[in-house]
């Protein structure tokens, strides 16, 4: 078929001249997932068809989506949504094709005219109630109304693009771990519990919606999504400006728990009223012609896709709100609410300004002043380089916090974050940081070629040698093990860089090592395999220094070693990269023991770290679970409402954790409770999840961690309350 060149940019402009028997005219919109099309039939009816990305077209996991987008749509019918005229979603380049609907959205009407008076509220929500009634009574669920998916024709508004709906019977999700929709317009627990999101959720999202359109915003409303996925959560709404003639049904449909929102039947019943003489030729005061029409509604029935990409992408990386928290009971009509009323300051994110290095010397913010603790470890923060992209990686050795950012490694003083040296390295990206091996800092474990080791004092190369090719390299007490594709196995004196011996590690066929902190003066290196059924794993303890086996055993299910402590070894049980984890098995070398507790709620890709008898898990999602290997059992499990966290850290008292947009989250060890947390510290690509997030540092009584907008700070851990 000959392409219709398109104003936009790269492959994308080549779009088809058909879908189906639709020739496609003008493009109303593009987005992150496809092109929206004005299109005519044969007969000359318009309709809006949306065409897939070719980047998508090949992707099955997209292709399943798709699929049941246009499945949910035509599922759905009613005088307030858009029907489905035509789909193909099986095609080269999937498509489908709706009514076309002239008239503006919801969020274009606002913008432009301003919110709408009390009647006018009225009406839409006793159209969008239908709508939903009319979603909801075929078993499917929209979980992403807002106001750029309502479109306001002339006999009513009509709710669109069910690209992220689901019927309630589906097993279909999206990528693993990431969370969709819109902040503003989300229910509570599509940040909690994404899996368990019901029509409930949409009738939050009415209400969230219709504060917009009486307002102009939304009931939890900041430039951060961040913010809002918090508010969200925890915080009353704030509905100044509601008429009081909606303002209590809007409430009720904001309830924090699902159950306590009105359905779709009883939000009608109590419209009635304005229900018959329903009438929403009042949303549009100027006449329209044929010319306005297009380009309106040509921003309308696209305006979905073009958000998306944005949206989503913003939206995987949100969660970011304690889901135990105690909610507020209160509502009121006036006054904003209050985040972490005395803890947390989430509103200052426009106070976060770029600092740089100049000759060398390191700019302090004005927002935190350093305050020295006795013994070299205080309170502050810094902005130690001006170059490079993404979180400082940090550790503790030497005295020294030695911190990496691609291209750089650096060493702050934990006193005050004064910069101590600075050292270039190889390398765009980081993904751990530097480690004291030795008494000397190795800086780039994480990337594979030449070795080097710095001097803590000055980081001045102390050493570097061209290795043999390798794969992996892993720092073990005073050896780096580097291993080959071929499964053979090099220990590196990491005071020399000699080569102390090199061989195969019997009944490993590739090791690749695991090594843990808190061990005795002589650390093991772990490296396991998966049996040919997958149903045990062979876990092997080395001694560094030799490559000699000093432990071998065969452990039931599929394990991957989390860490060590008085004498045992902790895995957990199921995917360690992908899936959830169910069980955490501790096993005794001395004595063959093996203890297996079983999670009653499995975590998604779970991060794990180990304090004493205790294993802390933080999954995708948000969950953060402590398991009492000693007892048996699961201590307590806290829903924080990030979507996903760094591997936890405890110091017996609390539980650390690094949240996406740089917050540190302090816990209560024993209960569970979130006790308090840091502001964000975003950077410039906000709408960026970062590829590897930092632990923090645990030091002198004190908690450090790395930000997304090149900040390391420092806080006392003793109380997070006063974060």
């Amino acid at each position: 078929m000959a392409p219709q060149r398109n104003a936009g940019a790269g492959a994308e402009a080549e779009l088809p001249e058909y879908a189906g028997h639709y020739r496609l005219e003008s493009c109303l919109g593009s987005g992150g997932m496809g092109v929206v099309h004005l299109a005519r039939s044969t007969s000359g009816m318009r309709v809006a068809v949306k065409v897939v990305h070719a980047r998508y077209a090949m992707d099955p996991e997209f292709r399943g989506r798709f699929r049941q987008e246009v499945a949910a749509a035509r599922r759905v019918s009613g005088a307030f949504t858009a029907p489905v005229v035509d789909a193909d979603p099986e095609g080269g380049r999937p498509w489908m094709a709706t009514l076309y609907i002239p008239g503006p959205t919801l969020a274009e009407q606002v913008k432009r005219n301003g919110p709408m008076d009390p009647d006018q509220a009225r009406r839409l929500m006793a159209g969008l109630a239908e709508a939903l009634r009319d979603i909801h009574r075929v078993g499917v669920v929209h979980r992403d109304l807002k106001p750029s998916n309502v479109l306001l024709a002339e006999d009513g508004p009509k709710v669109i693009d069910f690209g992220i709906s689901r019927p309630k019977d589906s097993e279909l999700r999206t990528e693993t771990g990431k969370l969709i929709g819109t902040p503003p317009f989300m229910a509570p627990e599509q940040f909690r519990r994404p899996r368990e999101v019901g029509p409930a959720a949409d009738v939050f999202a009415l209400g969230s919606l219709m504060v917009h359109a009486a307002t102009g915003r939304g009931p939890f409303d900041s430039d951060s999504p961040y913010v809002v996925a918090y508010q969200v959560v925890h915080d009353e709404p704030d509905l100044t400006g509601v008429p009081e003639t909606i303002a209590p049904l809007v409430l009720r449909c904001l309830a924090k728990e699902p159950a306590d929102r009105p359905t779709p039947d009883e939000l009608m019943r109590q419209l009635r009223s304005v229900a018959a003489g329903y009438d929403t030729q009042v949303f549009v005061p100027a006449p329209w012609t044929h010319a306005r029409e297009t380009q309106e509604s040509g921003v309308a029935q696209g305006s979905g896709e073009a958000e998306e990409a944005q949206e989503v992408q913003q939206v995987q990386e949100v969660r970011d709100a304690d889901a135990s928290a105690e909610r507020r009971p209160a509502w009121r009509l006036g006054g904003r609410t209050a985040l972490m009323a005395g803890a947390v300051c989430l509103a200052v994110l426009g106070g976060l300004t770029s600092l740089q290095l100049i000759d060398g010397t390191e700019p302090a913010r004005k927002t935190t002043a350093a305050q020295s603790a006795r013994g070299g470890f205080g309170v502050w923060e810094k902005t130690p380089a001006s170059e490079g992209a993404g979180m400082p990686l940090c550790s503790y050795g030497a005295q020294r916090l030695l911190c990496a950012r691609p291209g750089l490694v650096f060493a702050l003083d934990p006193a005050d974050g004064g910069t101590l040296w600075r050292h270039e390295v190889a390398g765009t990206t980081r993904s751990e940081p530097p480690v004291v091996s030795s008494g000397l800092v190795q800086p780039v474990l994480d990337r594979i070629g030449d070795l080097e080791a710095l001097d803590p004092a000055t980081g001045e190369p102390v050493w570097q040698e061209e290795m043999p090719e390798y794969d992996g390299v892993r720092a073990v007490g005073d050896m780096l093990l580097l291993t080959r594709s071929d499964g053979t196995v090099t220990g590196v004196d990491s005071a020399s860089g000699e080569t102390r011996w090199s061989g195969r590690i019997p009944g490993q066929a590739v090791p690749y090592f695991s090594s843990f902190t808190g061990e005795p003066e002589e650390p093991s290196a772990y490296a396991t395999s998966l049996s040919e059924d997958g149903n045990s794993t062979r876990v092997t303890a080395v001694d560094p220094a030799t490559g000699d086996v000093r432990w071998d055993a065969e452990l039931e299910g599929a394990l991957t070693p989390v860490g060590a402590a008085d004498g045992s070894v902790y895995l957990l049980v199921g995917g360690a990269v992908y899936g959830d984890v169910k069980a955490v098995v501790r096993y005794t070398p001395g004595t063959g023991a093996t203890r297996r507790v079983t999670l009653p709620v499995p975590v998604a890709q779970a991060a794990a770290g180990v304090r004493g008898d205790t294993v802390h898990l933080m999954g995708a999602g948000g969950s953060l679970v402590a398991v009492d290997m000693a007892a048996g059992r699961q201590r307590w499990r806290l829903e924080t409402g990030v979507s996903r966290g760094s591997v936890p850290v405890s110091d017996g008292r609390h539980v650390y954790v690094t949240a996406p947009d740089g917050r540190l989250l302090g816990v209560d060890a024993r209960t569970g409770k979130l006790l308090g947390q840091t502001r964000p510290r975003l950077g410039a690509d906000s709408d960026r999840v970062p590829a590897t997030l930092p632990a923090p540092v645990l030091a002198g009584g004190h908690v450090y961690a790395g930000a997304p907008d090149g900040t390391v700070f420092g806080v006392a851990g003793r109380n997070p309350a006063a974060w």
